[in-house]
């Protein structure tokens, strides 16, 4: 008899509960305290509960280069926009890939809110390219700079006005030209510092050249830098389309809210590639704030070839547009040579300076993207989701419990416990991952919770039919506790497989807020396995050993009679042993 009572120990676990309890309340407890000493007490909610702007961008590639738009490609452009939408301080904003072409960005609802949509919004490629001329928004007959190189009566550019080295540009003696010797020569070859007449035609101070006649994609240019208006906003829009960054162009820039002038560019010389790290900081030196920037080891070589030639120049021939989504947002004059490092000084406040620094640092994607749609959710649309999605789960949960009660009676403590155990882990995850993986809560994801309730409600069930099948074929519990577990345990195995494989093809295939959910239930169903192995089995090893249990009580849930035990077969070979002695 010692034997076998020796095997049934270790083979149903039943002489070392405590065990698995232990375990599950030391991991409880630790993840509980992670979760208070993080900080993070509640779930980081996501957009369609917390309010905010979910913007989507389509990838567009540059003609003849459509195989740009690959993974490489759009992964970068994630962890750019990323990072640019972060440097705001907009805390906890998501960006992930949807699909092979667009890119879901969701800023959550802060103060930053407003300028990081603007910022997400510019997010073609950056180039600092030379400025060849300067001219009022409107269409002219006559394109020409103003001595200062800003349209006539325009206010003080906010960043343009800054020059490389932290010095102010002097007032200049001569105007821009536009002639074609202007577009073609500029760069390749610096000539003297023109002096202009009044009909806006360069002189030569040294021996007299002939002015060699423009080509027709020259006098294109000119054409179309003449007739563009930056009051238009299409026009603005327009202006470098199709354009690559080898090849000159017109655009437009705003000197101040509201004010603009365009601006004839050569080819790019330096791209946002090349700059290391840039940022806004104050002097405290003049008292004023700058940005500043650093160049990696190919940009310093690019930058300080460019800054040479420019530093020879006049106004406005001596500055670089620094050029981002076909708008110019800055154009600093040189003054000397440059190389590794550089800053830009001008009428910058606190928010101009981070703001270019910000662009200067993040503002180099490798693709084109073009704004699809941008959807606004208010913090009452949010709390209202999140108070249906509470309250539907509510709902499931007291219907389970319910049914558990009037089926199981007494067992449904066992499964209530259990439920709280895992909705109380489920909870803890949830906190720790938002910081951890940047796991947002959204409405899919609730309704993961809530479809869980039932996958959990289900492994609790098996086991409990398990229990009283064996109940049912005349056995005590406590022996039956530890002969249904083996069989339950497969069965919960499977299912619980199941459902994990299924949220995970279904978060492998999908994309955005429906990943919440693949993810949420494929949490919850692991939590369900431990679960159900460290509490569910050790609590109804320990409950077999009590009386109210133990005896079948009617309310326990497993009276025999009420489940139609059958009478152990030994008792009716008893019965018919004295009849069989006195016939003999």
């Amino acid at each position: 008899m010692a034997a076998p009572k020796k095997g049934r120990g270790p083979a149903g676990g039943q002489s070392r509960p405590g065990r698995a309890l232990a375990i599950i309340l030391i991991a409880m407890v630790a993840l509980t305290g992670g979760m208070f000493w993080s900080g993070h007490t509640t779930p980081r909610l996501g957009i369609d509960l917390a309010g905010g702007t979910s913007i989507t961008l389509k990838a567009k590639a540059e003609p003849g280069q459509e195989s740009a738009v690959n993974e490489t490609n759009m992964n970068t452009a994630v962890g750019i926009i990323e990072r640019r939408v972060n440097g705001l301080g907009v805390s906890e904003a998501e960006v992930q890939t949807q699909g092979a072409e667009n890119i879901i960005v969701n800023i959550p609802r802060g103060t930053n809110e407003k300028q990081a949509r603007e910022q997400v919004g510019t997010t073609a490629q950056l180039y600092f390219r030379p400025v060849l001329a300067v001219a009022p928004a409107a269409p002219q007959t006559a394109p020409s700079a103003t001595p200062s190189g800003k349209p006539s009566g325009s206010p003080k550019p906010t960043a343009s006005s800054g020059a490389t080295a932290g010095e102010k540009s002097p007032t200049p003696t001569a105007t821009a030209s536009t002639q074609g010797r202007a577009l073609t020569e500029a760069l390749k070859a610096p000539s003297p510092t023109p002096t202009a007449s009044s009909s806006g035609k360069p002189k030569a101070t040294g021996t007299p050249q002939a002015t060699p006649k423009p080509d027709p994609a020259t006098a294109a240019l000119e054409q179309k830098f003449t007739a563009l208006n930056c009051l238009d906003p299409k026009a603005r829009a327009a202006a470098g389309q199709g354009v690559k960054s080898s090849e000159p162009t017109v655009a437009c820039g705003e000197d101040a809210p509201g004010v603009w002038s365009k601006y004839l560019l050569g080819p790019a010389e330096v791209s946002g590639k090349d700059v290391d790290d840039a940022k806004g900081v104050f002097d405290q030196r003049r008292g004023m704030w700058i940005v500043t920037m650093d160049f990696t080891d190919s940009g310093s070589k690019k930058f300080q070839s460019i800054t040479s030639k420019l530093s020879q120049q006049a106004d406005p021939q001596n500055r670089f547009a620094i050029v981002l989504d076909g708008d110019v947002v800055s154009a600093p004059s040189v003054r000397q040579t440059l190389s590794a490092s550089a800053e830009i000084s001008g009428s910058f406040n606190q928010q101009t300076a981070q703001d270019l620094g910000n662009i200067l640092s993040y503002g180099a994607l490798p693709l084109t993207f073009q704004t699809q749609s941008v959807d606004t959710v208010t913090a009452a649309l949010g709390g209202d989701q999140l108070q249906a999605g509470l309250l539907a789960g509510a709902i499931g949960l007291a219907l389970v419990i319910i049914y558990l009660v009037a089926y199981y009676r007494g067992l449904s403590l066992i499964a209530i416990l259990s439920l709280g155990v895992s909705a109380l882990l489920t909870y803890v995850l949830m906190a720790l991952l938002g910081p951890a993986i940047g796991f947002a809560l959204n409405l899919p994801a609730v309704c993961g919770a809530i479809v869980a309730i039932g996958i959990t409600a289900d492994s609790f069930i098996v086991y409990f039919e398990r229990i009283r099948d064996e109940l049912r074929e005349g056995r005590t519990l406590r022996p039956a506790v530890e002969r249904a577990w083996p069989r339950a345990r497969r069965t919960i195995l499977v299912s619980d497989f199941v459902s994990f494989l299924a949220a995970a093809v279904l978060f492998i295939v999908t994309v955005g807020k429906v990943q919440g959910f693949a993810f949420t239930l494929g949490l919850t169903t692991l939590l369900d396995i431990v679960v159900v192995f460290l509490f569910t089995k050790p609590v109804m090893t320990l409950l077999a050993r009590t009386k109210f249990f133990g005896n079948g009580h009617k309310w326990s849930g497993l009276d025999p009679k009420r489940l139609g035990a059958k009478p152990p077969l030994r008792r009716t070979r008893r019965t018919h042993a004295p009849v069989d002695a006195k016939e003999a």
